[in-house]
């Protein structure tokens, strides 16, 4: 039986690719922070990369679903064995890399190093790597962009927004990004490769933030303000705490294209995202398996 290491188990992506693994008959290791009970083909092990427990010496694949950054560090220093390694980092990668925030190109160059580090690093062990460039990430109540918006819209029953904020967005399901990742195990073209994996709609971000206001309850308003009073607003969320990492580069970006080819991982990867239709359970946590 064919064996898969799972870290971020528990997480957004990690959630719906475990099933997809154990319906196709792999034995699963999975990690996660909180503990778990074992199930058939499931055994849990409790840990994070500051402190792993004991992991198995040899598995048939590894999947990181979590910061990519933390595991190519982890993976260059570990002599486990696996033949094949599946990685998620982020279109970040490339669209933060110009940025005018110091820390956005930080996490830029941090998601570059990682891709380059688990690249090497299979390359010398005679493995094979794949890494997966999620954009808007959503669908599990995790996710630090949507579902803060919801959040933040339903705590204030309004939610503001600079006028022309048209940026173009594809915003990209959990479970879609479990299929990508499942299906990279099956192609010949995957290995070596980095996939950006865009949602199956472009739309623009004015109009993807009223999708999601659409299906709260009671729908908040959407407020389109001039920017001078837009950037007002936001100087007095900042000085209170209520927009700690809404700076002057991510509100840039709302009026900025953030598009990405999705035709190799369509090729490659059969893949066929769904459009942007949430609903509100979408951006309520899913309770850990």
């Amino acid at each position: 039986m064919r064996h898969a290491l799972v870290f971020g188990g528990s997480g957004q992506i990690g959630q719906p690719l475990l099933p997809l693994l154990r319906r196709d008959g792999w034995r699963v290791t999975a990690l996660s922070r909180n503990a778990h009970s074992d199930e058939p083909g499931l055994h849990w092990l409790c840990g994070g990369f500051e402190a792993l427990p004991p992991l198995p010496a040899r598995v048939d694949a590894v999947f990181s679903c979590g910061p990519l950054d933390v595991f190519a560090r982890w993976y260059a220093q570990t002599g486990i064995e696996a033949a094949r390694v599946v990685a998620f980092g982020s279109t970040s990668v490339d669209s933060k890399r110009g940025s005018a925030d110091a820390r956005e190109r930080d996490v830029s160059q941090r998601l570059r190093d990682g891709e380059a580090g688990v690249f090497a690093t299979a390359q010398a062990r005679g493995a094979t790597a794949t890494v997966l460039r999620p954009t808007l990430v959503y669908g599990a109540g995790r996710d630090a962009t949507l579902t803060r918006i919801a959040q933040l819209a339903q705590r204030w029953r309004r939610f503001p927004l600079p006028r022309n904020a048209r940026g173009l967005r594809q915003p990209v399901h959990v479970d879609d990004l479990a299929a990508a990742a499942f299906a990279c195990l099956e192609s010949a073209a995957a290995p070596g490769r980095a996939y950006a994996l865009p949602g199956g709609e472009t739309l623009t971000y004015r109009d993807m933030v009223a999708r999601v206001l659409a299906v709260l309850e009671p729908p908040p308003a959407l407020v389109e303000l001039p920017s001078p009073l837009f950037n007002l607003a936001l100087l007095a969320a900042q000085a209170s705490g209520r927009a700690s990492g809404l700076g002057e580069a991510a509100v840039r970006r709302m009026r900025s294209d953030l598009v990405f080819d999705i035709a190799p991982a369509q090729r490659d990867l059969r893949y066929v995202p769904r459009a942007f239709r949430p609903t509100a359970e979408m951006f309520v946590a899913r309770n850990d398996p």
